[in-house]
């Protein structure tokens, strides 16, 4: 008999990782393994996107499956989730039966005015957010009008309100406290500051909608798998204001205790690791750290370590990852900066050794080698990897050991130990 779990709680630290051909839950385990040893639990939340499985040909059940083969061959005993990532009410449906964690991604309704009638209801139910809001934490209090909460509930209550729809749906269809919501607000054009934070967290307690973590916006460019670009004075004092923020929320709108902040895109973004470190330590908070790509990466530094068929497999994915440029990074336009002129030619990538190549590719800021635009433009590149089919998981398969060594060592030495250790 299937016994309902109630009030699933994601704990205060927790990685999100990324596994797109799902042959890594095992190494990536194996890093939280070593916080637990370490004496910090940091709990894996595996997540996959619509748009990854559809671009691979997989389905949601095989990222579940992989998760709990990891968990059961390598006896972890604590908490782990399946994020069913970046969902919307038209891709939720393929993810209800194998994921217990739901990225709610509102995106597309930001900035979409919501019925003047609703903006209404909402002020008036609201009018400590009009005037002087004072947030514990932070030093000065915020000024606000009638005019500026309206304009952030014009902004912002559709979202909200789309995400209360997919909310209903999950709760009709997995049960109260059988999955773990977030909500992303992080694919915006600015910033939020703390006051729109927090009526925005109004917005989100009054469609009783419980969420556990949330995405927002930070300063800064978060592009994929390289360092965070930008003023890291200002990303810190952001991230503790919205750390004070969602601290008051909880009280004020009664929303759940272990609400923390998550990081989207925040592979390797080591330049702000300390002062995500510094701040959940200040405010005794939790993070949410979400990598995901760079685990793919890592895959591709240990083939072209292994020589051999590995290294000409990572040669060949990388030819067609330049022949196919455009296409590859049209997607992820905004969250990527090649410069071309730095992308090594196919011709030069073939004559490398696994060293040359695996030196341009891992992110080793130290290393004159370490090349940003090539490793960005692989980052984009699984595509060419799935294409590749049998051919690609039997290199990982023949190479597990190397490849593996890989994957752990990266999400613990430059992920989890910096984020969740301080060190």
């Amino acid at each position: 008999m299937h016994v309902a779990v109630e009030n699933l709680t994601l704990p205060k630290f927790s990685i999100g990782v990324g596994d797109r051909f799902a042959h890594q839950a095992k190494a990536q385990l194996a890093a939280c393994m070593k916080a637990a040893d370490a004496g910090v639990e940091v709990v894996p939340v595996w997540n996959k996107s619509n748009r990854e499985h559809t671009i691979i040909g997989s389905e949601p059940v095989e990222t579940r499956a992989a998760a709990d083969a990891a968990v059961k061959e390598m006896g972890w005993t604590k908490p782990y989730f399946v994020d069913a990532d970046h969902i919307n009410l038209k891709t939720v449906q393929r993810f209800l039966d194998s994921s217990n964690f739901f990225t709610l991604d509102v995106a597309d309704l930001i900035g979409q005015p919501a019925k003047p009638e609703d903006v209404a209801a909402f002020l008036g139910a609201h009018p400590e957010l009009v005037g002087t809001v004072t947030i514990p934490g932070i030093a000065e209090p915020f000024k606000t009008d009638k005019a500026f909460v309206e304009g952030v509930a014009n902004k912002f209550l559709a979202a909200v309100q789309n995400a209360g729809e997919i909310y209903g749906l999950l709760l009709e269809n997995k049960g109260a406290g059988r999955f773990v919501p977030e909500i992303s607000m992080d694919e915006t054009d600015f910033p939020q500051t703390p006051v729109e934070l927090l009526i925005i967290l109004a917005m989100i307690a009054d469609e009783k909608i419980p969420i556990q973590t949330i995405a927002p916006k930070f300063t800064g460019r978060f592009n994929k798998g390289v360092d965070y670009v930008g003023d890291v004075k200002q990303f810190a004092k952001e991230f503790e204001e919205d750390l004070a923020t969602i601290a008051f929320a909880i009280k004020r709108y009664g929303l759940p205790e272990n609400l923390k902040l998550s990081v989207h895109s925040g592979s390797d973004k080591f330049s702000i690791y300390k002062a995500i470190h510094d701040g959940a330590k200040k405010f005794n908070a939790g993070v949410h750290l979400k990598t995901a790509g760079t685990n793919w990466l890592e895959e591709l530094i240990g083939l072209a370590e292994s020589d051999g068929t590995g290294l000409a497999i990572a040669k060949e994915i990388y030819s067609e990852a330049l022949a196919h440029k455009d296409e590859l990074t049209a997607p992820y336009a905004t969250v990527i900066d090649i410069d071309d002129s730095k992308l090594p030619s196919a011709a030069e990538v073939n004559g490398w050794t696994g060293k040359q190549y695996a030196a341009a590719l891992r992110h080793d800021q130290s290393n004159p080698a370490y090349n940003p635009s090539f490793r960005q433009l692989l980052h984009v590149g699984f595509k060419i990897a799935a294409k590749l089919g049998p051919r690609y998981l039997q290199a990982l398969e023949a190479n597990e050991d190397v490849v593996a060594k890989n994957v752990t060592a990266n999400l613990w030495e430059r992920h989890i130990k910096p984020v969740f250790l301080g060190l």
